[in-house]
């Protein structure tokens, strides 16, 4: 499976903005120091974000990021594939290619696979993620971090 840290921290970051946009407009810098990712490696999800339309900017003193669309709207599949990244579980990326420039025994499983990781991908919606923060505890987030530990909790 081929899901790397690209599409896992703009998952992240989509949510981060959710939860923390209520009042004024997020920062890249913000979104840095709660979730231990790189600001210089937000900065690329964010042009790709925002060219998808999943984000807008807000220049100036007190900007930053807003989410572009209801959160019911973006699906978490939407915001993996704004970001260029691909979720295959072939071994070809879906060429057929596999086994001497042939499609493998297997390849069917695997293209199957990727139908199911997508649809159940597309049937998470950023709302249903803001929805299971908040179900956690009312003034406690838990994220993903990018450790190896399970998880990191941050007081809201």
């Amino acid at each position: 499976m081929r899901l790397t840290t690209k599409g896992r921290f703009a998952v992240t970051a989509m949510l981060d903005i959710a939860l923390f946009e209520a009042d004024k407009p997020v920062t890249l810098a913000g979104i840095s120091e709660r979730q231990s990712i790189s600001l210089s490696y937000l900065e690329q999800l964010f042009s790709r974000l925002r060219k998808q339309g999943l984000v807008s900017s807000v220049r100036g003193p007190g900007g930053g990021y807003r989410i572009a669309k209801s959160h019911h709207e973006i699906s978490v599949s939407d915001i993996i594939t704004a970001v260029d990244e691909q979720i295959d579980a072939t071994q070809c990326g879906g060429h057929e290619n596999c086994h001497e420039e042939g499609r493998c025994m297997t390849h069917d499983l695997w293209a199957a696979l990727n139908g199911k990781i997508l649809e159940y991908l597309s049937g998470i919606s950023l709302a249903d993620m803001v929805e299971l923060q908040h179900k956690k505890g009312s003034n406690t987030v838990v994220f993903a971090s990018r450790k190896t530990e399970p998880e990191t909790t941050i007081a809201a």
